[in-house]
């Protein structure tokens, strides 16, 4: 178990390094799933290079809406999509989903349990000031070795296990990545579900500050810590100013 763990440490490294932060952002807002012609446009594959087995995401038709299927079987990656987006004082994130089922194993706590039918992954842009000496030599290797940079702080809304809705958590992977369970257990599986979050209001709980730009939203099923199997459905994934939704 020890040499998957830091086997998977090591690819969620080289996953987010190869995701090219330092390129320019494709648009504001992610590019809706309803209207895409193919999961190319505006989106790019997360994938974990020390990690066999990806999941598959396809494009399918529920309810007469275009959405993205994704299935996950001990497996893991995702898709993101470039963004440069500065929160200001509050921004909404919206999307619905819904998932078959949950992970037996899966507990948010716990490296061995870290998987999740369903999330939602918010990056932050690097924040090199407010950083320690050991997360800047870190991302100074990451740079040397991979020639990109990393991003600083995520949000992961996950449709959790165990974690009871509401919930805040470290991932035990990686402190500057903070959980939110938006959804939690096998009570609602099978059903779309609508959330909405205040990006602005989770950042400052998670991390006890304003958040900076947001640089990138991706979606990602994984399964490969539990060795579990699990299918979910993605709809739009939307960024709306508080007046917009009024």
């Amino acid at each position: 178990m020890t040499s998957k763990r830091f086997r998977y440490s090591c690819a969620l490294t080289a996953a987010l390094a190869a995701f090219a932060l330092t390129g320019v952002a494709d648009s504001l807002a992610p590019k809706p799933f309803s209207a895409l012609t193919s999961l190319n446009d505006g989106w790019e594959p997360l994938e974990f290079p020390k990690i066999d087995r990806h999941s598959e995401y396809r494009l399918v038709t529920e309810d007469d809406t275009q959405v993205v299927m994704a299935q996950a079987d001990n497996s893991a990656s995702g898709l993101i999509a470039r963004l440069s987006v500065t929160p200001g004082e509050q921004l909404l994130l919206r999307w619905r989903w819904k998932v078959s089922n949950v992970y037996e194993g899966g507990n948010a706590r716990e490296k061995a349990g870290d998987d999740y039918p369903a999330r939602i992954y918010v990056a932050f842009e690097f924040e090199e000031e407010q950083a320690g000496f050991f997360e800047r030599l870190k991302r100074g290797t990451v740079k040397a070795l991979f020639g990109e940079e990393l991003p600083g702080n995520a949000l992961n809304y996950i449709w959790a296990n165990q974690l009871p809705e509401g919930e805040f958590v470290a991932n035990p992977y990686a402190e500057e990545t903070v959980m939110v369970a938006v959804n939690s257990g096998a009570d609602m599986a099978g059903l779309w579900m609508t959330v909405e979050r205040d990006i602005v209001a989770d950042y400052r709980r998670a991390f006890g500050q304003a958040p900076p730009a947001i640089v990138g939203i991706g979606i990602m099923s994984d399964a490969d810590n539990t060795g579990e199997a699990a299918t979910a459905w993605y709809g739009d994934i939307e960024l709306l100013s508080p007046a917009a939704v009024q």
